[in-house]
């Protein structure tokens, strides 16, 4: 196998026995060969685009196929079977209507007619035998733009993904998808080229995580200032991480009158600000934080564990018997919830499991900035930034690990001086996300955005703060301090780029799949940069 998709990936360079997020080199085999039947699929797709010819079910297979390779979804191996043969069905089924219309059905790319092993072991051979990504290109540099368009495609189907499921879609994004993918089974393309595919990616994605806001907002409301628990109460119990709110409504909704308390757990905290989320009264809580504390934490929970889409570890077998999958998300030998979202398996379990015995108060966090919030108090941030009462903003936040080298996040935000204001999102925020910071004019010092699709908002903010000082966002007191671990963090990455957002820092580590060449080219174009050794010596570079 070979995988370098992730932060974490072994010794900095690539995964090639078996994935240190537990992915076995047949499950990698089976996402490469998906992949490269998405990209036949794509070819008939955007083919029969250019003939009026769209397929609603062809592009919600295609988001959904694609985010089943982002690292920590899917591992397992019979879902993939299935996956890989749809994909085929679809394209031969397009490939008929393209025929019919009198359009191209031959196509020089293999995998336009590529068939399927009829075994499972057949086809992990044929995944094997691609190499995937080391054969986008022969040219190091070039390849590594390709991979950057993949991985950011991953992540942007992930987003167009959750946005469906509330209703949410816009064809645009899928043309882009099945355009670039298309576009990548040929061979020629420069330098220039491959960069403006890749920051085009980046600007799709924010029409999808528009989309996602407006999903979440428009059935959920807009996130409101909201304390969490961080403590337990006493009685059954479930734990709920991912980011899908609707199975997390859903799942509110049939454990009403139960007597089972929901809790919270990685980045399904911001749900609690919500109005019609926090409007359940057995929604208590949060329990834990994410990835660093995940093997402590998972075994000594007394209840059901509900998985949804990503930004877990592989559970161990130790308490597989409590642990549940819904969406894409499946592992070998877990019980997973189908698509009519009937809970019951995962309530039974809660039941025979004997919850917390006696309330414990751990304190309560703050949740619910997003732009909503925030915008909602712009006058007083004005007001505190022309009085200097507000120096500079921080933006920390990003995905979690567990490799080491992520403390540096915490002691930043440590060390970040009393006058400064620090936005967060995502999983990363929980290396910090307890630290009392005290505020600034009534305003918390810091200030949960949300999720990690919600850099929607820091963005909105962002501009709203650039159009109310008359100047850009690039000329704001504003610092970016990432993290990465994922392709959702590569795509936003891109965002921020195709918005022209400069001087980003990113840690712990530079991606693998990024050359020297390809690094230098982002560097010119958008000052970005490593994390210092030290959160001191990238304070000092900011502050003076």
């Amino acid at each position: 196998m070979f995988c370098n998709q992730c932060e974490q990936t072994a010794k900095g360079s690539g995964c090639t026995k078996i994935g240190v997020c537990g992915k076995t080199g047949e499950t990698a085999a089976l996402q490469d060969l998906l992949t490269y039947a998405i990209q036949g699929l794509s070819l008939v797709a955007t083919e029969a685009r250019r003939l009026g010819l769209t397929d609603a079910a062809v592009n919600r297979f295609t988001a959904e196929a694609i985010f089943a390779c982002l690292t920590n979804v899917d591992f397992d191996p019979l879902r993939f079977q299935v996956w890989i043969k749809k994909t085929v069905e679809l394209r031969e089924a397009m490939k008929g209507k393209v025929k019919t219309a009198g359009g191209n059905v031959q196509f020089a790319a293999a995998n336009a007619s590529f068939t399927p092993a009829p075994t499972l072991d057949g086809l992990i051979a044929q995944g094997q035998t691609l190499d995937f990504m080391n054969t986008l290109d022969a040219n190091e540099d070039l390849r590594s733009l390709k991979q950057i368009a993949v991985y950011g495609i991953r992540g942007l189907a992930a987003y167009a993904d959750h946005a469906a499921i509330l209703g949410k879609e816009d064809d645009s994004i899928y043309a882009y998808i099945h355009a670039t993918l298309a576009e990548l089974t040929h061979g020629g393309q420069d330098l220039g080229q491959l960069v403006g595919m890749v920051l085009k990616c980046g600007e799709v994605n924010l029409k999808a995580m528009e989309l996602l806001d407006a999903g979440n907002t428009g059935t959920y409301g807009h996130p409101t200032p909201t304390p969490v628990p961080l403590g337990v109460k006493a009685g059954k119990a479930i734990l709920i991480t991912g980011h899908d709110l609707r199975d997390l409504e859903l799942l509110l909704k049939q454990t009403e009158g139960k007597g089972i308390n929901i809790y919270t757990h990685g980045e399904m905290l911001p749900c609690h600000g919500y109005p019609e989320l926090k409007k359940y009264s057995h929604f208590f809580g949060h329990f834990g934080t994410a990835w660093q504390n995940q093997a402590k934490e998972f075994p000594t929970f007394p209840g059901a564990i509900l998985f949804t889409t990503n930004c877990i570890q592989r559970p161990a077998d130790s308490y597989k018997a409590n642990v549940f999958t819904t969406g894409l998300v499946g592992w070998p030998d877990l019980v997973h919830i189908g698509a009519d979202k009937d809970f019951s398996p995962v309530i039974k379990r809660a039941l025979e499991l004997p919850g917390f015995a006696a309330d414990v108060d751990k304190d309560t966090v703050l949740v619910g900035f997003a732009r909503n919030t925030v915008l909602g108090v712009a006058d007083k941030v004005i007001e505190a930034v022309k009085s200097k009462a507000i120096r500079h903003f921080f933006l920390v936040g990003g995905c979690d690990g567990a490799k080491p080298g992520r403390n540096y996040y915490t002691e930043f935000v440590e060390k970040v001086p009393a006058d400064c204001m620090i936005l967060t999102l995502a999983c990363g925020k929980f290396r910090f996300f307890d630290k009392k910071l005290g505020d600034i004019g009534g305003i918390p010092r810091l200030l949960d955005v949300g999720q990690c699709n919600d850099a929607y908002s820091a963005i909105q903010i962002a501009v709203a703060l650039a159009g109310a000082f008359n100047c850009g966002v690039n000329d704001l007191p504003l610092s970016m301090v990432l993290s990465w671990y994922e392709q959702k963090a590569v795509v936003i990455l891109l965002t921020l780029f195709s918005l022209g957002i400069k001087d980003i820092r990113l840690g712990p580590s530079l991606p693998a799949f990024i050359t020297p060449n390809v690094l230098n080219v982002l560097v010119e174009n958008f000052a970005c940069k490593p994390i210092a050794a030290t959160p001191e010596e990238d304070l000092k570079a900011i502050l003076g």
